[in-house]
């Protein structure tokens, strides 16, 4: 009897896994004429597949064998019937003519899309000449985002690799519960406008584990962003983990329910930056936490910035409206590369309030590191290096 049960359970089993092997449908690009040589234009298989995929009933997944595929400007538009996974073991590569992106702004773009995961993907953007283009000073395109999330919800982006974006490497706007795991987002240092990942206008993002080497922030984040997790990430170089420039319009979204948690930062501009534009406006950023952060050899490890004005236009003799509160900066250790460490640079029409140190030890060269403050109120405790000047 006991034999007869186990069968029964046995055969139930395989049964069941049978079920779930083919409900779920499965499109690979290389059957809908893609080529993985990096040379054959493949947009409009992956296009197709993507159609597919999009209109199928069941869940389904997108498979790109290893292999280099060229892909000019695609749009992946949503709603789709079901969930989708999208399974790169390949290299999507750019054309080498930085003018093929066009001027819409991306590379890749997913749209409206619900219940999306990413698996992998190695994107090579090539943007070197688009970089040139710019320091020569010629008529060049507005640049293309390497890939970009917006109006998405309930996305997974796990293991993805990007080089050389034409300007930022993955930007998520306007997207709800997005988890970004395990990246690796890397450029020149001194190629522009090259942020690793930008936020903005989302809600529910978590960004867990990454390797952020790019010539601009390794972490953006814009007005409207709400409940922002950030962990074990490592930075450098680039300009740090911003958030804003904010306040550049006068209605403008905030930022609050910001966390970043176990980070290391190595010869970066800034470390944890907070800026907004010295003009009007009625944003704010609240609720914010730094916290179990290494700093190597970064030249601001600590910023408020609330008089960023670009060549000081747009902005003469004006003051942020930006109130910034509520923000707590705990057990950040390491060295900077300039004497003056924490640099808290406040609004004198809008004080920075709620500031909070706690167990701070940042030196310069072998020694104390200096503060300085400007319209601000909070509190300090533990050890403090350098002294508090809240």
């Amino acid at each position: 009897m006991a034999a007869i049960k186990l069968m029964i359970s046995c055969v139930i089993y395989l049964l069941f896994i049978f079920f779930v092997q083919s409900s779920k449908a499965a499109y690979n690009v290389i059957s809908f004429g893609a080529k993985p040589d990096g040379k054959t234009d493949s947009t409009q298989s992956f296009l197709e597949a993507w159609a597919s995929a999009c209109a199928s009933p069941q869940a389904s997944t997108i498979y790109v064998p290893k292999g280099r595929y060229l892909i000019k400007a695609v749009v992946f538009r949503g709603p789709c019937k079901n969930r989708i996974t999208f399974q790169i073991d390949g290299t999507i590569v750019a054309p080498t003519d930085y003018r093929a992106l066009g001027n819409s702004g991306y590379w890749i773009l997913f749209i409206k899309v619900d219940r999306l995961t990413l698996i992998g993907a190695t994107l090579d953007a090539k943007g070197a000449g688009f970089w040139a283009c710019r320091k020569s000073g010629k008529n060049c395109p507005v640049g293309a985002r390497s890939i970009t999330f917006n109006w998405a919800n309930n996305v997974v982006i796990s293991g993805l690799t990007s080089i050389n974006s034409q300007l930022a490497h993955l930007v998520i706007n306007s997207c709800d519960n997005v988890l970004v795991r395990n990246v690796k987002l890397t450029a020149p240092d001194k190629s522009p406008n090259t942020d690793g990942i930008h936020v903005q206008s989302s809600t529910g993002v978590t960004v867990s584990g990454g390797t952020l080497r790019t010539g601009d922030d390794c972490i953006s984040i814009g007005p409207g962003t709400r409940n922002l997790l950030m962990n074990n990430i490592i930075c450098g170089p680039g300009h740090g983990v911003s958030i804003g420039s904010l306040g550049k319009d006068i209605n403008e979204d905030g930022v609050q329910n910001v966390t970043l948690t176990n980070a290391v930062f190595t010869g970066s501009d800034n470390g944890v930056r907070i800026k907004s534009w010295a003009r009007d406006s009625n944003s704010f950023v609240r609720n914010v936490v730094f916290q179990n952060i290494i700093m190597n050899n970064v030249e601001n490890p600590i910023l408020i910035d609330q008089n960023y004005c670009p060549n000081n236009q747009g902005c003469p003799r004006q003051t942020s409206g930006v109130k910034i509160s509520q923000v707590t900066y705990r057990n950040i250790k390491g060295t900077s590369a300039t004497p003056e460490a924490v640099t808290f640079d406040c609004s004198p029409s809008n004080p920075c309030r709620g500031i909070r140190l706690q167990d701070i030890k940042l030196t310069f060269m072998n020694k104390a590191a200096t503060s300085s403050c400007k319209n601000i109120g909070g509190t300090s405790s533990g050890l403090l290096m350098p002294e508090s000047c809240l």
